[in-house]
């Protein structure tokens, strides 16, 4: 699914218009037909108390339209207007107008106003702002936000919270709605996935509003959000006269005195995601825990008995990840560095790998185009520099990989994966996945999809799904706080099962209902 940038949204907006011979009101009165059928399927006549706050601009114009239908089919309603400023957008008048003929005065709030009394058992409806705010607003207004967010009642806000920013972070954390949900329109906002910003929007669900098909198809977008059906376009099925060579050769390398398990951990992930063969290469001391821990592995060792001190293994494999419990003592940095200069395979590179490529960026010259970097938040700063917030990060590692022709992973809540420009926005996995062991296991996952031909950026795509979806389906039975990375390897069969469930039809009896 594309994510529109907000000078994309105005021009979806215009394009709309234009082409399918409507006006602004008649797509703002969809916008709010589709706001209301969401509160009426919820409330089915219920009478909470819903107070809408309504802006000045087209956001308000949407709240009041709201407000008419809610006040059509009986509802409880109170209206306000957020009187910021004298600027008045037409729509907005147009549904004011409306609202007033049936004899609904909204209550106009200002400065000087008091604050209105909101239950905790009632429904907020927030249209203040949209996504075209672009300074913090002023003080009174971040004071009835303030007042809002404080009243415990269910708050709905229309498109963004108002007080979100569409492109930089919230300057005054007390100056946004905190809703507890937010019906968005058409496509998710960048914003929504960030941490400093997805804070503030932990529920949401698109509403359609009718965006002209052909705007949505040929628009290009900087980012993308990669869900279920993104991936399964891209899966590849398995052959009938297939045989182990045929789904490539994994070799993973890393590990040290300690931290062998981080090796095991990639291995296993590379064995699950499908790769035909898998082999290890790390020191002497993992030879016994590898072997025993997992029999599918043929392992090599180095010649040290702690440290990957040499790269000298006698193999042809189809994609290498290294990295993972490598360490970066003097003879593996140096055996490293020699190893890059020579080596022709794809590389995946995690960990230790990725700190002794920020400690020597003359390296990075050597590395093969479209290699995959699995960097935490920590070692991105080495690779990238300090950032001043999220969307800073996000224009440093985006230049980052264009430089170096590479496939940068972004690990966090929600993964993203840039390449040549573009980014892909993950959407499985949970919290528990916070875990020791996680990001070697995606390693794994990666190398795993490389070696069964899959493209490099497609397989970091889909190697970040999967790793999300195994995590997700092993939660179900272990909770956050007991989720290993070794659950998570050993989910990665189900999330390819998963892959091609259909859901579930609903009931004869829950249709009804509805």
């Amino acid at each position: 699914m594309k994510i529109f940038t907000g000078e994309q949204i105005y021009q979806a907006d215009k394009f709309t218009i234009k082409k399918q011979q409507i006006t602004s009101d008649e797509l703002m009165e969809r916008v709010a037909v589709q706001i209301f059928n969401w509160l009426h399927l919820r409330l089915q006549g219920a009478q909470p108390k819903i107070h809408l706050f309504c802006g000045i601009g087209n956001n308000g114009g949407d709240g009041l339209a709201v407000a008419r239908h809610l006040q059509e089919h009986g509802y409880n309603i109170e209206v306000y207007i957020v009187n910021y400023n004298e600027k008045r957008t037409d729509e907005f008048l147009t549904n004011l107008k409306r609202l007033k003929d049936r004899n609904v005065w909204p209550n106009f709030l200002s400065e000087e106003t008091e604050l209105p009394q909101i239950g905790r058992e009632d429904i907020v409806v927030d249209a203040i702002f949209g996504i075209g705010l672009n300074r913090t607003p002023v003080t009174w207004v971040a004071k009835l936000m303030t007042h809002i967010n404080k009243t415990e009642a269910f708050i709905l806000a229309v498109d963004v919270p108002s007080g979100l920013f569409l492109n930089k972070v919230v300057e005054d954390p007390n100056a946004i709605i905190q809703a507890n949900h937010i019906l968005t329109f058409q496509s998710p906002k960048l914003a929504f996935f960030l941490p400093q910003t997805g804070i503030y929007c932990n529920q949401w669900e698109i509403i359609d509003i009718g965006i002209d098909v052909e705007y949505l198809t040929v628009t290009e977008t900087e980012y993308t959000l990669i869900s279920k059906n993104e991936v399964l376009q891209s899966y590849i099925p398995r052959e009938k006269f297939g045989h182990k060579g045929t789904y490539g050769h994994s070799l993973i390398i890393g590990g040290s005195y300690g931290k062998i398990g981080a090796t095991i951990l990639a291995a296993k992930g590379a064995l699950n995601a499908g790769s035909g063969l898998v082999s290890a290469f790390l020191p002497k001391c993992g030879y016994v825990p590898m072997q025993s821990s997992m029999p599918e592995i043929m392992v090599h060792t180095a010649d040290n008995d702690t440290i990957v001190s040499d790269f000298n293994f006698d193999l042809e494999p189809t994609v290498i990840g290294v990295g993972p419990g490598l360490g970066k003592e003097k003879e593996t940095v140096t055996a490293f560095v020699s190893f890059l200069k020579q080596n022709k395979s794809p590389l995946v590179i995690d960990a230790d790998a990725l700190n002794i490529l920020s400690e020597n960026k003359e390296l990075f010259s050597f590395l093969p185009e479209d290699s995959v970097l699995t960097p935490h938040p920590k070692e991105l700063e080495r690779l990238v520099g300090k950032w001043d917030n999220d969307f800073d990060k996000l224009e440093k590692a985006k230049l980052f990989s264009v430089e170096h022709k590479c496939v940068l992973v972004i690990k966090g809540a929600h993964t993203i994966v840039l390449y040549k420009g573009k980014g892909f926005i993950n959407t499985s996995g949970n919290p528990g996945m916070a875990t020791a062991g996680s990001g070697d296991v995606l390693t794994g996952v990666i190398t795993g999809l490389i070696a069964q031909g899959y493209p490099q950026v497609v397989a970091a795509i889909f190697g970040v799904y999967l790793h999300g979806s195994a995590g997700d389906l092993a939660v179900e039975s272990l909770g956050y706080q007991s989720l290993t990375a070794s659950n998570i390897a050993n989910s990665i069969g189900g999330a390819f099962i998963e892959l091609f469930k259909r859901p579930e039809a609903p009931q004869q009896q829950e249709q009804q209902k509805a």
